[in-house]
């Protein structure tokens, strides 16, 4: 398995802020409404101190009782308004980032569908769930917790600063001496949890692509008894989950109580340092009490910031892999526009070289044709090519040489749904998901009523199973279709196909994980579906394609043999042998 690395980004890298600010347009008066709110909270955060101030100096030691009750009315609707305003702020600024990250979330998938499964060969699933959920989920912070709240704490520390040096320049300096020493330890703490928090982020991927793939593969773990080997893998990834968040601990419990103490100690050289001034006369005590309050306004969003930075630098790494996946042109198979409400059916292959990479071919020269209505099977050793037609045809990958077309038209110039629609396809592996039997059958396509699913499944002689299932059609299948057999599966992929009523056919070895009573139940249906349609059919059961219209023999991406099963057997050449195996396998 392939471990992701860390990486450690700038803290603002302005390009993604406008990549990002760009999302924000469709709810602009939104953003600049959280925008206003941030200014109001810089601003209203030292009015109280000064009020305070005010009401200490000029109400409460002359004794004006009643114009003390005022000013206390006065900073109660202050103190009112300041909450309003931060609910607003963080609600709104809250509702913003999770409305952004919907659409970029929806825009992501929507992205990865459109990847070539030459993408998902070398990309591993686990790290696409991490980008899809845990990345978007972090990326959301750059509007909430990231840009919008350090904005706010920075105008609201220039705006205490220009009100402390207005009050008294004295005290604004002696309540700042312990300052150099907490941006130092800020300054420590941000470099020393940037790169924790780097760490966590690559392991929360790593235990994502490790859960993902061996549960997928529980089976095989569990038929080659490897449940001890696996569970051992699993614990070092998990130890090194677990290392990572705990030295990120270890910095923040180190870091907010020296950041506590160094305030703590601003504030002590205050009290002592002002208590002076005040007996001395140079100030007041409504001042000195100010300058308590406007202290530990100061110094909260100092302590807060670093925190604050770290956590838009993830979101500013999780942003990146996001749109760097966003981004990706390479793996997006060109799109043609071509749209025909149908097709005839009619293949070509001429002189087709493809390989999954580019240094292995996987098919050389290979050329044929299959004319509207006629059944061509592909027989072979495994690794011949003959699952690589299949992917050609429905246009999964991209070939290197030669040219594929359908209908005399290059397939490149068809879009892509629409030629995939006209295409049935009943694969040996069959994956059923999560939901109803209608809903794997029908895939969510509204236009397939229940009749139509009733007579596809008539037809392949699986309307009796399904009528026994609790609920019917309605039956949950659970994932991958665990709770079902191989056979009925198999029967599910059959209905699947026959109802969307596609010109052309393609059936990989559609009965070879079925039993003998069951195959014998589909070959009637099979021969039904194909009646009228174009059929690839690959098979390991020669007895299943003797009818086939031509047969094409594969070996090492080449085609050695084509004709009839007559002609074929009369060239007692590859096709001949194989048959003989099988044919005496079976009567032996």
């Amino acid at each position: 398995m392939e471990k992701e690395k860390s990486k450690i980004g700038r803290i603002v890298d302005t390009k993604i802020i406008k990549r990002l600010y760009a999302y924000t347009k469709p709810y602009r008066f939104t953003f600049y409404g959280v925008v206003l709110l941030t200014l109001l909270i810089a601003v209203l955060g030292p009015i109280r101190p000064y009020l305070v101030q005010y009401a200490v100096d000029n109400y409460m030691i002359e004794g004006k009782e009643n114009l003390l009750l005022q000013i206390t009315w006065v900073m109660i609707a202050l103190l009112a308004l300041q909450t309003i305003v931060q609910y607003a702020h963080t609600y709104y600024s809250g509702w913003l980032g999770q409305t952004i990250i919907k659409d970029i979330r929806l825009q992501l998938y929507q992205k990865i569908l459109s990847l070539r499964l030459k993408f998902f060969d070398k990309t591993p699933i686990g790290r696409l769930v991490t980008r899809n959920i845990s990345d978007i989920e972090t990326l959301s912070n750059v509007f909430g917790d990231g840009i919008a709240a350090i904005v706010a704490d920075i105008l609201q520390i220039l705006a205490i600063l220009v009100m402390m040096f207005l009050t008294n320049w004295r005290l604004t300096l002696v309540s700042l001496s312990m300052l150099p020493f907490l941006l130092i330890t800020t300054y420590i703490f941000k470099e020393k949890i940037k790169v924790a928090f780097a760490q966590v982020r690559t392991a929360v991927a790593n235990l994502n692509t490790f859960v993902q793939e061996h549960i997928s593969g529980m089976n095989i773990v569990q038929i080659f008894a490897m449940e001890e080997q696996e569970a051992q893998k699993f614990n070092e990834i998990n130890k090194e989950h677990r290392k990572a968040n705990l030295k990120s601990v270890l910095y923040y419990s180190v870091y907010f109580p020296v950041a506590e103490i160094i305030s703590a100690a601003g504030t002590g050289l205050l009290v002592w340092y002002g208590a002076g001034e005040v007996i001395e006369e140079y100030t007041t005590l409504g001042v000195l009490i100010a300058f308590m309050m406007y202290i530990s306004l100061f110094f909260r969003p100092i302590r807060m910031i670093a925190d604050r930075f770290n956590t838009l630098q993830l979101a500013i790494v999780s942003s990146e892999r996001v749109l760097n996946l966003l981004d990706n042109q390479e793996d997006v198979m060109p799109n043609g526009n071509l749209r025909p409400n149908g097709l005839q059916g009619d293949i070509r292959f001429e002189n087709v070289w493809f390989a999954y990479n580019d240094e292995h071919w996987v098919l050389k020269d290979v050329s044929f044709h299959a004319r509207p209505g006629e059944t061509i099977a592909f027989v072979g050793a495994t690794g011949a090519g003959k699952s690589s037609i299949i992917n050609l045809i429905n246009r999964f990958y991209e070939i290197q040489r030669g040219q594929i077309l359908i209908d005399n038209t290059p397939i490149q110039q068809y879009d892509l749904a629409t030629l995939r629609s006209h295409i049935g396809v009943v694969l040996q592996d069959v994956f059923l998901f999560s939901g109803s039997i209608r809903e794997n059958i029908t895939l969510g396509n509204p236009d397939i009523s229940d009749e139509t699913i009733w007579q596809a499944a008539e037809l392949v002689g699986a309307k009796s199973f399904i009528e026994k299932l609790n609920g019917g059609l309605d039956y949950q299948v659970m994932e991958r279709g665990a709770t079902l057999s191989v056979g009925q599966r198999q029967l599910i992929s059959f209905i699947r196909a026959m109802v969307y009523k596609p010109e052309i056919i393609i059936l990989d070895e559609a009965t070879s994980s079925v039993d003998t009573e069951t195959e014998e139940l589909i070959q009637e249906a099979i021969a039904k579906l194909m009646q009228g349609r174009t059929a690839i059919v690959i098979a390991h059961r020669l007895s299943t394609i003797q009818h086939a219209d031509k047969i094409i023999v594969l070996d090492k991406g080449e085609i050695k043999e084509i004709g009839t099963h007559e002609e074929l057997l009369k060239q007692n050449g590859y096709y001949a042998k194989l048959y003989q195996m099988q044919f005496v396998g079976e009567y032996v």
